[in-house]
């Protein structure tokens, strides 16, 4: 099924639109060995240039491994996940991931669950324990299995800030700094949703993955790349966009690359032949309908200190909340409790830092704040 628009998941061929530049120079990273670690906002399009790139890197030479840690919870779920993608991604046919699985980890006797389907719908436990492989066994799989097949892999993780939520994470760190640094066939990609979290993982001079990549930011798509594509796009469904309205969209929600698809399918579908006024705010008012059972959730559980400070910020407040006039304005407590109100927010990812100011990152958030007249 040809979609106009996707969102909410990652994006492949004609729904992915620019990145030129840095979809080139992430496959030059790859094609090279050299480890990445990509920062950026949420909902930009980490995983889908990611993607893009494996599905453009042809040379039999090198293997593209990719996987999601997101609901990995302890240090022996992320090394199952870890080993159960790196037997079947390096096999091309469902005898060899049972031929990887016999070689490579012999002390295990697998669940295997066997499909006519094609070999994505296999499905294993390995059952990885602390009683039957180290660690450092697991971590050096991929060195091992580039060396014996005589190619380069380059592991992708997705969510690699799940690393740091684990019980004595630091020392899970080290662990994989260790072995990691030390592999010749084997780089890495990592990146994850949580910015402030991949940023203290990796430029943190503290901390063990401090310089262990080039550093690669993924800012948003510029509005000029945009409004070709969404026009494409109606035109495809046999419907009219205007540069006007297509700019509008992605004004509206900040050039955000998920929120862009998803407003423009909802004023697509509300478009019979020309978009109009009317088109796009029922597009618009759609967009936060689908969102606020997802910003009620966030909202859950604050206290009025932090709702008030929520306030502050969405009333263009980004600097010396502990002045007086800004804490009896919007009623903050005490100048003592601004630091703690800071860092409980940046926990649940609704303020963002920017230096020394403070900003909420989701453009939506803000719009659908004002519009339920919290502030």
């Amino acid at each position: 099924m040809d979609r106009a628009f996707i969102y909410g998941m990652s994006v492949e061929g004609d729904n992915f639109t620019d990145r030129v530049e840095e979809t080139k120079r992430l496959k030059l990273d790859f094609e090279n060995g050299v480890n990445v670690i990509l920062v950026s906002p949420r909902r930009i399009g980490k995983s889908s240039i990611v993607k893009k790139v494996k599905s453009e890197i042809t040379s039999p030479e090198i293997k593209v491994v990719f996987m999601d840690i997101y609901d990995c919870r302890s240090e022996y779920d992320f090394y199952n996940r870890f080993a159960s993608v790196l037997m079947k991604e390096t096999a091309t046919k469902t005898e060899q991931i049972v031929d990887n699985i016999r070689r490579f980890l012999v002390r295990l006797t697998p669940k295997v669950s066997f499909s006519p389907e094609p070999i994505s719908d296999i499905s294993f436990s390995l059952g990885i324990t602390p009683q039957n492989y180290q660690p450092e066994e697991i971590l050096q799989l991929p060195e091992l299995i580039a060396k014996e097949k005589g190619i380069h892999i380059v592991v992708c993780i997705d969510e690699f800030q799940q690393i740091g939520e684990f019980t004595d994470s630091l020392t899970i760190q080290k662990r994989l700094r260790g072995v990691w640094q030390h592999q010749r066939n084997v780089s890495y990609c990592l990146f994850g949703s949580k910015k402030h979290l991949m940023v203290n993982l990796f430029q943190n001079r503290k901390m063990p993955f401090y310089q262990f990549g080039e550093m690669m930011y993924l800012g948003k798509i510029n509005t000029e790349d945009w409004i070709p594509f969404i026009r494409s796009r109606f035109k495809s469904k046999g419907k009219n966009i205007s540069d006007e309205f297509a700019r509008r969209i992605c004004e509206k929600v900040e050039n955000v690359s998920s929120y862009v698809q998803q407003l423009a399918w909802n004023v697509l579908a509300q478009t019979t032949e020309d978009t109009t006024e009317a088109d796009f705010n029922a597009g618009v008012d759609a967009l936060l309908a689908q969102c606020s059972g997802l910003f009620e959730e966030q909202l859950r559980g604050l206290t009025s200190h932090q709702i008030n400070f929520l306030r502050a910020v969405c009333d263009g407040v980004n600097t010396e909340f502990g002045s007086k006039a800004v804490l009896e304005e919007y009623n903050l407590g005490s100048k003592s409790n601004i630091s703690r109100l800071k860092s409980s927010l940046i926990d649940r990812e609704l303020i963002e830092f920017d230096g020394e100011k403070v900003y909420i990152e989701d453009p939506l958030f803000r719009i659908w704040f004002r519009k339920t007249k919290r502030l």
